[in-house]
């Protein structure tokens, strides 16, 4: 048994068949969840997977500017 983080209702899942990252539906609410850990098991709602989507969308975001500061750099030393 485990409880849905966007609408707290309890529903059974075969825990034996669950492993980290695996997506699951709420059976209430419909919502997507994604098993964040195993022992004991927790779940993320839909929001928590948004954030860490936009989270990595930054940092591939700041990894490219770091690239163009160090042409630039290059540039300069000419």
């Amino acid at each position: 048994m485990v409880t849905c983080p966007a609408c707290n209702a309890d529903f059974d899942v075969d825990e034996t068949e669950l492993d980290e990252g695996d997506t699951i539906s709420c059976d209430e609410c419909g919502s997507t969840l994604r098993v964040a850990s195993l022992d004991p098991i927790e779940l993320e709602g839909e929001d928590d997977l948004d954030d860490e989507d936009d989270d990595e969308d930054e940092d591939d975001f700041d990894e490219d500017d770091e690239d163009e500061d160090e042409d630039d750099d290059e540039e300069e030393d000419w």
